[in-house]
C-alpha cells in the first residue's frame, strides 16, 4: 500500500490527532490560564533560581573550548558535511548523552544547561546543533527516559551515551502534520514485528544507528519502536539537502520486512502519537535555543559593523533607519533568551505543566529570530548577501548573515510549522471552552447529549464571563514592585482578558466553524505569544536589576515594540481580508487566473508532485554513514 492510498477522512485525522493530545491538566500553566484572561503572574514570578551545577558549568567549558578551536564552521558549510572528528570529539566530551541521566553514563543536565550548550555550540555551526537536539530532544534518548522500561534504557542508554546517534522516523513522503495517513505498517510475528514502509526528512538518518520509528500496527493503532540501524532490511536510499544547515545528515528510509522484537515497543502499542507530543513538550525548547544563538550572533555582527561602517559623514548605526532594525535585533534577543530561560527553569522544577509555554517559545522564537536575521542582512547590505568565505577571500572580515539566513528558514517548519503551531497552541486554549461547550457543536452528539452540554456551559460562563470585565491591570498602580515596567504588566493583564472575550465571541459566533477560521485562530495565538514574551521578559528585567540594570531598558523597549503588534492583531482579528483571501485562493486552484503564469519558462510537468512508494526490497545503493568509534 502507497501511501498515497490511505485515504483518510477529515474527521477521522481530527479523531487520531484529538486521541494523542494529553487531555488532563494535573498542573498549572501560564499560558493556559493567559488564554481564559487570567493572568497569573505568580506561576512565573519570583524569576524562577538556577539550580547551581559545577559539572554543568565546567561541561560547558569544555565545549566552548572544543567549538571555537576543533569546529570549524566554514569547513562544514563549505563540504556539507560535520567531520568525523566532530563527531568523535563531541561524544569524547559526553555531548551526546547531556540529556541522559547519570545512571546510564550521561550528563543528566538540566534543560537550562542543555539549552545553553545548544546555544554555544549553535553559535559556532547550526548543523552541528541540529545534530545534537534531533538525537536528544525527538531522537531515542527523551522517549527512553519518559516511557521506556528499566531494561530498555540499560540496553540502550548507555550507548547513546557514548556517542552512538539517534533520529526520529515519523515523516513520509505523503504524510506530515497528518499522521492518521502514516503508511509504514509494523505486522505481528512471532516474537516480535516486520516493519514495511519509507520514512522522508529523517533528521540524523544517514548516521544514526539507532532509531525511533513510527508504524501503524494493524488494530492497535501507530505505535513507537526502538529499532537497530543496521538491521537487516534497512536502506539509506539517499542523503538529502537544503537550502540552509549544509552539514545535516538526514536521509530517506526505507524498511523492508525489518524484524522488530516485542522487547523495542516503547510505552505500549498504539500509544506512539502520544509518546511524541509529550516528548516534544521539553523536545520543542532546543529550537529557541538554536534562535537564541543566531539573535546573539546577530547583536554582535549589527553592533560591530554598525559602528565602523561611516555612510554620509556618520557611522550606519546613528542613522534611524538602521537604528531601528539594530534596536529590534537587541530587544527581540532579550525576549527570546527570556522566554527559553524561563521555560527550561519551570521545566526543570517540574511545577507547571509548559506544553503552552514551550510551544509559544518556539512558535515565537523560529518566527523573530528569521526577522533578525533578515534585518541583519540588510544591515550588512552587500555584505550580507554575500557568502563569508566569498568575503574573506576578498581580505575582510567575514560574517555568516546570509548562512544565519538560511539556517534559521528551517525553524519555521521543524517540528511543527508555523501553522500547525497556531492549530495546536488554538486547540489548547480553546479546551476549556469545549470541555464544557463542545459537545453542543459536535453533530455526533445527541439531542439529549446537547441539552446536558448546554446547562453545563451555561454555569461555566455565568462564573467566567464576569472576571473578563474587571481586573488589576485597570488599577493605576498594580504591579509597582516592576518600576518602571509595571505599565506593560497591567497592559498584558488587560490584553489577557481581552483575548479571553474575543476568542468567546468568535465561539458564539462561528461554533463549529471555528477551526476553519485559522486566520484569526492564528492572531489569537501569536497575541498569547506576545504576553508571554513581555511577561517574560519583565520578570528576567526585574530580578536582574541589581547586578544588570540595562535589562531594564531592554524589557521596556521590548514591551513597547510588542505592544504595537498586539495593538495590530488584535485590530485585525475583526478587519481582515481572511474571507476574500479563501475565495481567491479556491479561484487560483480552480485555474482562473493562469493568466498570471504566462510569460515565463516553467518545468515539465513530467514528475508528481509527492511520489508514491511501493513496499518491498530497496532498487539503489545504500549511502549510509558510519563514524569510527573515537578513541579513549
Amino acid at each position: 500500500m502507497t501511501a498515497t492510498q490511505r485515504n483518510v477522512s477529515e474527521q477521522q485525522a481530527r479523531q487520531v490527532a484529538e486521541a494523542a493530545r494529553e487531555a488532563e491538566w494535573r498542573k498549572p500553566s501560564f499560558g493556559k490560564e493567559l488564554f481564559l484572561g487570567r493572568f497569573r503572574l505568580d506561576l512565573i514570578d519570583p524569576w524562577p533560581t538556577e539550580q547551581p551545577r559545577p559539572d554543568a558549568d565546567e561541561f560547558l567549558r569544555k565545549l566552548e573550548k572544543f567549538a571555537r578551536d576543533e569546529m570549524d564552521g566554514p569547513r562544514i558549510e563549505r563540504e556539507d558535511r560535520i567531520p568525523d572528528e566532530v563527531f568523535q570529539g563531541l561524544a569524547r566530551l559526553g555531548a551526546f548523552g547531556m540529556k541522559i541521566p547519570r545512571e546510564y553514563g550521561g550528563l543528566g543536565l538540566s534543560n537550562l544547561h542543555y539549552c545553553r550548550a545548544l546555544t554555544l555550540v549553535g553559535s559556532a555551526n547550526a548543523s552541528v546543533g541540529a545534530l545534537l537536539s534531533a538525537h536528544q530532544s525527538i531522537g531515542v534518548p527523551q522517549p527512553l527516559k519518559l516511557f521506556g522500561t528499566d531494561e530498555q534504557k540499560k540496553a540502550f542508554l548507555p550507548r547513546l551515551a557514548a556517542g552512538e546517534v539517534s533520529a526520529f522516523l515519523l515523516t513520509e513522503p505523503d504524510v506530515g502534520s497528518d499522521p492518521a495517513r502514516l503508511g509504514t505498517v509494523a505486522k505481528p510475528v512471532e516474537g516480535g514485528f516486520k516493519l514495511n514502509g519509507v520514512k522522508l526528512w529523517a533528521t540524523n538518518g544517514t548516521v544514526a544507528t539507532l532509531l525511533v520509528v513510527m508504524a501503524r500496527v494493524p488494530g492497535k493503532g501507530i505505535t513507537a519502536f526502538v529499532v537497530e540501524g543496521d538491521s537487516e532490511g534497512i536502506t539509506i536510499e539517499r542523503r538529502n539537502s537544503f537550502l540552509g544547515l549544509r552539514g545535516l545528515e538526514n536521509s530517506v528510509t526505507r524498511f523492508h520486512d525489518v524484524f522488530v522484537p516485542d522487547a523495542n515497543v516503547i510505552g505500549g502499542l498504539g500509544k506512539g502519537l502520544k509518546i511524541a507530543l509529550t516528548t516534544l513538550n521539553t523536545g520543542r525548547l532546543s529550537l529557541p535555543a538554536m534562535c537564541v544563538s543566531a539573535g546573539k550572533r546577530s547583536v554582535a555582527i549589527a553592533r560591530e559593523w554598525s559602528a565602523e561602517r561611516v555612510q554620509w559623514g556618520r557611522p550606519v548605526g546613528h542613522h534611524e533607519a538602521v537604528a531601528k532594525k539594530i534596536a529590534f535585533i537587541a530587544a527581540t534577543t532579550y525576549a527570546m533568551e527570556s522566554m527559553l530561560d524561563l521555560c527550561c527553569m519551570i521545566a526543570d522544577d517540574d511545577r507547571n505543566d509548559i506544553r503552552i509555554e514551550a510551544a509559544l517559545v518556539k512558535l515565537f522564537a523560529s518566527e523573530m529570530a528569521w526577522q533578525v536575521a533578515d534585518e541583519l542582512v540588510q544591515i550588512r547590505g552587500g555584505r550580507g548577501y554575500e557568502r563569508a568565505d566569498s568575503i574573506v577571500a576578498r581580505g575582510e572580515r567575514g560574517a555568516e548573515a546570509e548562512q544565519m539566513l538560511r539556517d534559521l528558514r528551517i525553524n519555521r517548519i521543524f517540528e511543527g510549522s508555523t501553522e500547525i503551531m497556531h492549530l495546536l497552541i488554538a486547540r489548547e486554549a480553546v479546551d476549556a471552552h469545549l470541555s464544557v461547550a463542545g459537545d453542543i457543536i459536535d453533530p455526533s452528539v445527541s439531542l439529549a447529549g446537547k441539552g446536558k452540554a448546554a446547562a453545563r456551559a451555561g454555569g461555566f460562563y455565568a462564573r467566567w464571563l464576569p472576571t473578563l470585565a474587571v481586573g488589576k491591570g485597570q488599577a493605576p498602580h498594580a504591579y509597582a514592585e516592576f518600576g518602571p515596567l509595571a505599565g506593560h504588566l497591567r497592559y498584558v493583564e488587560r490584553a489577557s482578558r481581552k483575548l479571553a472575550r474575543s476568542t468567546f465571541y468568535a465561539m458564539s459566533r462561528w461554533q463549529g466553524k471555528l477551526e476553519r477560521k485559522q486566520g484569526f485562530l492564528g492572531r489569537i495565538v501569536d497575541i498569547g505569544a506576545e504576553l508571554f514574551a513581555m511577561s517574560a521578559v519583565c520578570g528576567r528585567a526585574r530580578a536582574e536589576r541589581e547586578h544588570r540594570p540595562e535589562g531594564l531598558e531592554l524589557g521596556d523597549l521590548f514591551c513597547r515594540q510588542a505592544r504595537l503588534r498586539v495593538d495590530a492583531l488584535f485590530a485585525a482579528l475583526w478587519d481582515n481580508t481572511d474571507s476574500l483571501d479563501v475565495r481567491a485562493a479556491k479561484r487560483v486552484l480552480d485555474g482562473r487566473y493562469t493568466f498570471l503564469e504566462e510569460g515565463v519558462i516553467g518545468d515539465t510537468g513530467g514528475e508528481a508532485w509527492v511520489a508514491a512508494w511501493q513496499p518491498g526490497p530497496s532498487t539503489v545503493e545504500d549511502v549510509r554513514r558510519r563514524i569510527p568509534q573515537a578513541e579513549a
